[in-house]
């Protein structure tokens, strides 16, 4: 069988379509054919874009492999175009080509793109939608591989922030289980007891009126909680009460004292005294295990409305939102990072209008310029977040006590692929996917570092705000 040949594989091809014969025999002409097999490398990453390469047979990974395994991944088939583009402004191949299959393509070196140009006028502005979709394919793909590294990074955290307040409604709920136990075995011991109506009216008045200020009761310093907790184990020895230190401790959290005791003392005889202390004291506990469920349930829904607000759940991608929910809902998502020893200010502009944006987007830009300042300052030092209005923009600064960013990155900071951090550090999200996502939102991000502050600006229009409400 006839080997087919390069202008045979060219013609078919949707980049080649429409051109003339004498176009397709120029370009075959001129062109090199390279055969691999399986696994071989195309172009490395880091190396010089000098081919423009054209896929005729089997398929190609392109990944950016210094990122790791998890990083996004294209794969080529025949038709595709790659590398070098003319009039593109890339300096060095961002990812590695590998042949997934054994591979037939051509390629073109830059230096005949003119002489290509003049020759086949219609491949330029095919050439210039291609490189119109790998931007915005790139962009997405980008995008999308930084929020799902944003959600691994967070998801550690998350659970051990959820983790805590579960644990402690768990724990209290089995704490509470026991105390209510006592409360009926105290309750059915003074049934027994035949207690009179006064008596019973004044221990239920009695309880109510002490549990419903244990919420308000001010926290004793250990001084002083021991001091009472000696001066109420003594009446209740005194009293014949059994085991009067368990019960001293309870008592006194509640606030009772002497007088509170002399008072109870007065209305029960001293065979009842303790079933009527015991039960107090486990309705005390009850009370307070119920605040503590209350309390750690309410930490739960809270960090589920953050996660919400983090991600605009439900809601649709663009929309009028509130910058400062959005920070307020991304600094609870870092907070296993910021209490480590990072102080945060915030000094916002409450008058500042909603805008119209991708809240999700705006999310992730927040999260990285917060988790850069963290590792800025190795997790401890002051970060201030600070919003205030300039004419028709709201802006926002990310400010940082750090070391400050050397002089001679602080130009390539927005360059794509490009990082300070090691493979596996970072939310993966770099400063030029921030640059796109801002710009994507018609604002503007710059950087202002010297030793000791490091300060990220972004503006974003608010005039969008009222075009969007229209």
């Amino acid at each position: 069988m006839e080997e087919k040949s390069v202008a045979d594989a060219l013609r078919p091809l949707p980049l080649f379509e429409g051109l003339s014969e004498q176009q397709i025999q120029w370009f075959a002409n001129h062109a090199e054919t390279i055969r691999l097999p399986a696994g071989a490398v195309v172009t490395q990453e880091g190396d010089s874009p000098d081919w423009l390469y054209v896929l005729l047979e089997g398929s190609i990974r392109v990944q950016k492999e210094s990122a790791g395994s998890d990083s996004p991944t294209f794969v080529g088939h025949p038709g595709d175009v790659g590398g070098a583009l003319p009039y593109s402004r890339m300096t060095h191949m961002g990812a590695t080509i590998r042949a997934i299959t054994s591979i037939w393509g051509a390629r073109l070196h830059k230096d005949q793109f003119p002489e290509m140009l003049q020759e086949i006028p219609p491949l330029l502005p095919k050439l210039v939608a291609v490189m119109a979709d790998r931007i915005r394919e790139v962009s997405r793909m980008d995008l999308q591989h930084a929020k799902l590294m944003a959600l691994g990074k967070f998801s550690a955290g998350l659970a051990h922030e959820l983790n805590n307040p579960a644990s402690a409604a768990k724990r209290a709920s089995e704490g509470l289980l026991c105390a209510m136990a006592q409360v009926r075995e105290m309750g059915k011991r003074l049934l027994r007891r035949s207690l009179s109506s006064e008596q019973q009216t004044f221990l239920v008045e009695f309880e109510d009126t002490t549990l419903s200020q244990l919420r308000t009761m001010p926290v004793l310093d250990s001084l002083t909680q021991s001091d009472r907790e000696d001066e109420l184990c003594t009446w209740l020895e005194s009293h014949g009460v059994k085991e009067a230190w368990k019960l001293s401790s309870s008592l006194v959290e509640a606030g009772l004292d002497r007088n509170a005791l002399d008072a109870i003392g007065a209305k029960f005889e001293s065979e009842a005294l303790g079933d009527v202390l015991q039960k107090f004291s486990a309705a005390i506990a009850a009370e307070k295990l119920v605040h503590e469920i209350e309390s750690s349930t309410g930490r739960i829904s809270d960090l589920v409305a953050a996660i919400k607000e983090y991600s605009y759940m439900d809601q649709n991608p663009e929309q009028e939102i509130d910058i400062h929910k959005g920070i307020d809902s991304t600094l609870t998502m870092l907070k296993f990072r910021l209490k480590k020893g990072v102080q945060v200010i915030l000094d916002y502009d409450e008058a500042i209008p909603r805008i119209c944006a991708h809240g999700s987007e705006l999310n992730q830009v927040w999260t990285n310029l917060i988790d850069n300042a963290i590792d800025a300052m190795n997790g401890t030092g002051e970060l201030t977040i600070r919003t205030s209005r300039e004419l028709d923009y709201a802006l926002v600064e990310v400010i940082d006590n750090g070391p400050g960013i050397p002089d001679k990155i602080k130009d390539r900071l927005f360059e794509p692929f490009f990082t300070t951090k090691p493979v596996g550090k970072g939310t993966g999200l770099g400063l030029d996917t921030v640059h796109r996502i801002v710009r994507s939102h018609h604002g503007r991000v710059s950087v202002e570092s010297r030793p000791g502050q490091t300060r990220f600006q972004v503006w974003l229009p608010l005039q969008k705000a009222k075009e969007g409400a229209a």
